[in-house]
């Protein structure tokens, strides 16, 4: 019953709506539609609706065609039976289609008022009745660019669809000046070929290691080409996109699963209380009453039905505006083959360019003379977080971001927390190793690994949210580019071929990998410096005096002495010469004697050799000629063990030593290398510090090569037992290698200062989360404690802190065990002479007790009694054996005494000069 009284009701209200209105002027409005235009046809029946209902001086009708997008004569006929109507039409509408240029043609030549809803190639021709709602060419395209400057992209991509598509991407090229072949072109310019798979395109492009992408194509052909990325790779975090779609947001991206950036940009807003009521009356329109009715969502309504309503309002309320003002504005008819023009049209369409709508949907109006719309807005929209992160302003061409740094690396962090995320590394102490499993169990995952950069990353994820997995590079290499691949390999190849996320581990940041890959704040900080082998330690040889002369020479000299001591015996007892008077006084001797024993000869020769001379000489002509043949020998013998002497204990100084670059240029014995394509052997190669292109042309030179694959192989290559070479690498890695291995030391300073990073794909929005995390880190001493645990307390072997390593000293002194010998030759003749004192002491004792009849234990004891009194100087013929009383001794003692203090001022007076 209700339902009956409901189209009671409306029947009324419609019969009332009739009459009314045909006591108004009728005006026709010329729609042309294509396929797929529903929603247009919705909003025109909605507006006629609401205009003839509520205003009163102009009845709207509307006649609706459909127009070829093909066939262009196709479509003048369908305009050109439009004209000719006997109502004729005030204005038409066109909706986008191939075939405007023709229709613009014809309207612009009969005066008829044209209005337009989709883009136009930019054009100096007079148009002066022509519309266009649509953004103006030239200010589409530079709010395209400032949209990509704002995005930040240091290179990117330019795939479109058509010719159109590029002049819209007019601006976009100015960002950068192209240079044929040249490698710093950052922009990419490619076109989509026919048919409806592009994965070669996409694959091209993903072997260009290219990030970011502007895609400029039908809005049909979006979904389509991101799932053929998405199978290519190309859809994942550090992907970023721009769709100059305007109808992008019409799409559902859910089915895509993908965490990859998108923007898009659209004229309006959706989420606006006048846009959704506006949408509602829509559906409530009564013409559609009888038919099916569709639900309008805001966020599924196209651009063009949007552009298509601002139009028709806009038309139907410039008529009602000039009929108010009781301007006629009545259409006449016009056929296209005589020369009849609209009457009214030229001024018709010089009020509508004055006039400024009180109501758009799609923002500011504003035309210039041409009937180009030159005030618009643009929204800049994330698809992921459907949030406006920035508007560009037509009205005085600014871009002003909604969105504020920390809301982008919100954003950004919570796509990061819903991937797994892969970090790419490579095995090498201490940053990863393998772990050691438990006997019969399997490892998997992260638990396969540990090291310094495990940790590194475990922190930093603790820190942000993410959950993370480890991934060894394929090539085991840092990241340098292969020339004859023409591809970056390691863990910078991982990168930009999207197998990860991140990559840490013992990579230094240098401009090369900079310019492809972007990096984090330093998390530790080194130089270059030098690793080589410590002096080995040199069995201790005491007798290290006896080298200058071979065991032969030894022997012969220690032979000859004898043999000259024997001879200068015999000739002194042969000479006249050496018989001398044994008293001077006595001027006519009975006996002559010769001082020339065996012993005194023996003595001769000796102090000779040892350059001390002796207190008695040979007076004879042949026993001196042989002592100065003696004596010539001795000189020369005593020069030569000299000098070979002061040569063989500073022989090891004369080897070369290193204690600097400077130093190691400078030689040729020590060899000295990099590893093979690091970064270290890149610091070497583009120097222009002197002392090091000196280096790397030597290194370049050597044969067989110093460049080894890695540090492991250099540091073996240092401790190798016979080969003296040097190993160049990061101070950090000689500090590991040190701290356990005793035989190797660090040399020098620091050649240069860099540092280690973690790698990410370039203009990762995550670097500025993950520069947080690692600046709290290093803020906490966090970053030393890590070092400490793998550089120290996780170490097998033994630390090198208390082990003893005899550095040699840089200065000409020799060590105690370079002279020892001579001690130990000097001890070993004083115990022989005090052994000997000591039998000469007991023999005469011997002789003593003989002598004077007493026991050998009276005599020893009055021997010792009488070398222990060591202020007696003068010593009887015959010891006194005993004495008649107590007084005697006494007087004895009285005696020595006396004599005791005689001999002290005695001696003192001679000192003192006192004698005289």
């Amino acid at each position: 019953m209700k339902i009956v009284l409901q189209n009671v009701l409306w029947l009324l209200f419609f019969v009332a709506y009739q009459y009314f209105c045909l006591a108004s002027e009728s005006v026709t409005i010329g729609i042309l539609f294509n396929e797929g235009s529903h929603q247009s046809e919705i909003a025109l029946n909605s507006t006629l609706h609401k205009k003839n209902t509520f205003d009163q001086k102009a009845f709207f009708k509307s006649n609706v065609l459909q127009i070829s997008n093909f066939d262009s004569f196709e479509a003048s006929k369908t305009l050109c039976g439009m004209l000719e109507a006997d109502y004729g039409i005030a204005a038409v509408i066109g909706l986008e289609s191939p075939t405007r240029a023709i229709l613009e043609s014809i309207c612009n030549h009969f005066e008829v008022p044209y209005i337009m809803t989709s883009w136009r190639p930019p054009t100096r021709k007079q148009t002066d009745t022509v519309f266009n709602f649509f953004p103006e060419a030239e200010l589409f395209a530079q709010a395209l660019a400032e949209i990509v400057k704002s995005l930040q992209w240091g290179s990117f991509v330019i795939i479109y669809e058509t010719e159109e598509g590029l002049i819209r991407m007019q601006e976009i090229l100015k960002l950068q000046d192209y240079k044929r072949n040249s490698k710093q072109n950052n922009i990419l310019v490619k076109q989509l070929g026919p048919g409806n798979d592009h994965r070669s395109l996409l694959k091209e492009i993903k072997n260009a290691t290219e990030n970011n992408i502007i895609l400029d194509c039908k809005t049909e052909h979006i979904l389509p080409i991101l799932q053929q990325a998405k199978d290519q790779n190309l859809l994942s975090l550090h992907n970023n996109y721009l769709l100059t779609s305007l109808d992008a947001h019409t799409l559902d991206y859910g089915e895509l699963d993908t965490t990859a950036n998108i923007t898009t940009i659209r004229l309006f807003d959706y989420n606006t209380d006048d846009f959704k009521n506006t949408i509602r009356r829509w559906e409530l329109s009564p013409f559609d009453y009888y038919s099916k009715r569709i639900s309008l969502e805001p966020n599924q309504i196209k651009t063009e039905t949007v552009l298509f309503y601002d139009a028709l309002l806009h038309l139907t309320d410039s008529i009602n505006d000039l009929m108010y003002t009781e301007k006629s504005i009545t259409p006449n008819p016009i056929n296209c083959f005589e020369q009849t023009k609209s009457k009214n049209g030229y001024i018709f369409a010089a009020y509508m360019k004055e006039r400024k709508p009180s109501l758009s949907l799609s923002g500011p109006l504003k035309f210039d003379d041409n009937g180009n719309r030159i005030h618009f807005n643009i929204h800049v929209v994330d698809i992921l977080d459907n949030q406006v992160i920035a508007d560009w302003y037509a009205s005085n061409s600014s871009l002003v971001l909604r969105r504020s740094s920390n809301d982008t690396e919100f954003a950004a962090v919570a796509n990061l927390q819903k991937i797994l995320v892969n970090v790419s590394s490579r095995i090498g102490e201490p940053y990863l190793k393998y772990r050691e499993s438990e006997e019969g169990k399997i490892l998997y995952g992260n638990d396969r690994y540990e090291g310094y950069s495990m940790d590194l990353i475990q922190e930093v994820a603790n820190i942000i949210g993410f959950r993370f997995e480890f991934h060894l590079a394929e090539d085991k290499e840092y990241g340098k580019w292969d020339e004859k691949k023409k591809k970056w390999t390691g863990l910078v190849g991982d990168l930009l071929e999207r197998k990860a996320q991140l990559a840490v581990c013992d990579l230094t940041i240098t401009h090369q990998r900079r310019e492809v890959v972007d990096f984090s704040m330093p998390f530790m900080t080194l130089g270059i410096s030098i690793l080589y082998k410590k002096e080995e330690k040199k069995d201790i040889n005491m007798f290290a005096f006896l080298d200058p002369f071979s065991v032969s020479v030894w022997i012969y000299t220690a032979t000859l002495y004898l043999i000259i001591s024997v001879v200068l015996y015999f000739i002194s007892r042969m000479t006249p010469g050496d018989w001398e008077n044994p008293h001077p006084c006595d001027e006519n001797p009975e006996e002559l004697e010769n001082i020339w024993d065996i012993k005194n000869c023996l003595w001769l020769t000796l102090g000779s050799i040892m350059t001390q001379g002796c207190d008695i000489l040979p007076k004879g002509i042949s026993s001196r000629m042989a002592v100065s043949m003696w004596w010539f020998f001795s000189l020369i013998m005593t020069s030569s063990y000299t000098a070979n002497l002061a040569a063989f204990l500073t022989k090891d100084r004369m080897e070369p030593t290193i204690d600097g670059a400077e130093a190691l240029s400078k030689q040729t014995k020590i060899k000295y290398g990099v590893v093979d394509g690091g970064s270290t052997m890149a610091f070497f190669r583009d120097s222009n510090f002197s002392t090091y292109q000196r280096m790397w042309t030597n290194m370049l030179a050597t044969r067989p090569s110093v460049f080894e694959k890695n540090n492991n192989d250099g540091v073996k290559r240092v401790q190798a037992p016979k080969g003296q070479y040097a190993f160049l690498m990061e101070s950090t890695q000689i500090e590991y290698e040190i701290e356990t291995k005793c035989d190797l030391k660090q040399v020098g300073s620091s050649l240069d200062t860099k540092s280690y990073g973690i790698a990410m794909p370039m203009n990762s929005p995550y670097r500025s989360a993950i520069n947080k995390a690692i600046l709290k880190l290093q803020e906490s001493g966090k970053l030393n404690d890590l070092k400490n645990k793998w550089w120290k307390e996780k170490r097998k072997d033994p630390s090198c802190e208390n082990f003893d390593v005899e550095e040699k000293s840089d200065s000409a002194e020799l060590a105690l065990a370079n002279v020892g010998g001579v001690f130990f030759v000097l001890g070993v003749g004083i115990a022989i002479a005090v052994m000997l004192a000591i039998f000469e002491f007991l023999w005469n004792v011997r002789s003593v007790s003989v002598e004077e009849h007493l026991t050998y234990w009276e005599a020893l004891k009055v021997e010792l009694k009488f070398a222990c009194n060591v202020w007696i100087t003068k010593k009887r013929t015959k010891p006194v054996i005993s004495e008649s009383s107590s007084s005697s001794s006494h007087k004895s003692d009285k005696t020595d005494d006396k004599s005791m203090i005689h001999s002290f001022l005695q001696s003192a007076g001679s000192f003192m000069n006192l004698n005289n």
